[in-house]
């Protein structure tokens, strides 16, 4: 299975902070942070090639990825994160299903991708969206922006989904994957975030 990386976002609550500069570049124990998620995916044994999909806001990023020569750059117009994603799928030719990841979830292990894409070949359903309940998020003090009930319990998206390329201008029924794990729990939003993944970097 293919991977596309997202890493065009703006990081307005990174600018809400005091930081400047673009979210997939900031330093995380002396690296930059997208570098941690394309590590992680060139690990896992599931994973055959890495797109990293990009927007006009973030020119830096772009300029390191295409010098490392680790993934493949896949400009987008900066439509937001659907249109982009939609952008990077159809550019790069991707008609089955794909890994679609956000670029700012460092802690997240090769061997969880891999248990991702073997639920999501034990299913029947086109597309698998990865959860974790608020309890995870609220543990570490983050504020997720989307939380969803399902049969009664509070879960928030993690920025993890598989999808089938064929289908990407189609609505498409998931399967909620729903991870107690603070490794999908916890991305990069601020720089506290920042912080919070720093302190367990390097306590592990």
């Amino acid at each position: 299975m293919h991977a596309v990386v997202m890493a065009g976002g703006v990081g307005s609550r990174f600018f809400t902070d005091g930081w400047s500069g673009e979210k997939p570049m900031v330093a995380l124990c002396g690296r930059p942070l997208i570098t941690y998620i394309i590590e992680t995916l060139k690990k896992s044994s599931a994973i055959d090639k890495i797109f990293v999909v990009t927007s006009p806001s973030v020119p830096e990023t772009q300029k390191y990825l295409e010098k490392s020569g680790d993934v493949e750059v896949i400009p987008a117009p900066g439509l937001g994160y659907v249109g982009d994603m939609v952008h990077g799928i159809v550019a790069a030719g991707i008609k089955e299903p794909v890994l679609v990841i956000m670029s700012d979830l460092p802690m997240i292990p090769p061997e969880m991708i891999d248990m991702i894409i073997s639920v999501y070949n034990n299913r029947d359903e086109p597309a698998l969206s990865v959860h974790t309940p608020l309890s995870i998020c609220a543990e570490l003090g983050q504020r997720p922006t989307a939380v969803f009930n399902r049969n009664g319990a509070l879960i928030v998206p993690c920025g993890v989904n598989i999808l089938d390329g064929s289908l990407i201008a189609e609505e498409q029924p998931d399967f909620n994957l729903i991870l107690p794990e603070i490794e999908v729990a916890l991305n990069v939003n601020t720089v506290r975030d920042l912080e919070q993944c720093e302190r367990m970097l390097v306590a592990r």
